[in-house]
């Protein structure tokens, strides 16, 4: 499956916005999808995940009560909104994916077999 995450942009501190990633090749009934996040200079952290059919969802410790995660596996389809949005958030975001009965290991980046290639999120007045 091959992924294309996009809605990335600039917003001002405290506003939303809305990422989504596209799934084509395959459908992702049997993928685990996650996002993760890059910021300049760090290393890159968990920020969601989503088990194959929407029943669980799990955060990362900084993103906690500001995101949440869905899919549409109809519309082969993961989205994440951010709210309340802060520049700390700036950062290059990708959606993941791993096909796996599983739903563990969420934040192991090495677990996760296919990437997409990151969409630009820049939080600033």
């Amino acid at each position: 499956v091959q992924l294309q995450a996009s809605g990335g942009g600039l917003v001002q501190p405290g506003g939303s916005l809305r990422l989504s990633c596209a799934a084509s090749g395959r459908t992702i009934t049997s993928y685990v999808m996650g996002w993760f996040r890059q910021a300049p200079g760090k290393e890159r952290e968990f920020v969601a995940a989503i088990s194959r059919y929407g029943g669980n969802t799990n955060y990362g410790d900084s993103v906690k009560g500001r995101i949440t995660i869905t899919r549409d596996n109809a519309k082969n389809t993961v989205d994440l909104q951010i709210n309340s949005l802060k520049p700390e958030d700036t950062a290059l975001y990708y959606c993941a994916g791993k096909a796996s009965y599983y739903y563990r290991d969420l934040d192991q980046q090495n677990t996760y077999n296919t990437w997409g290639q990151g969409t630009l999120v820049t939080v600033s007045s």
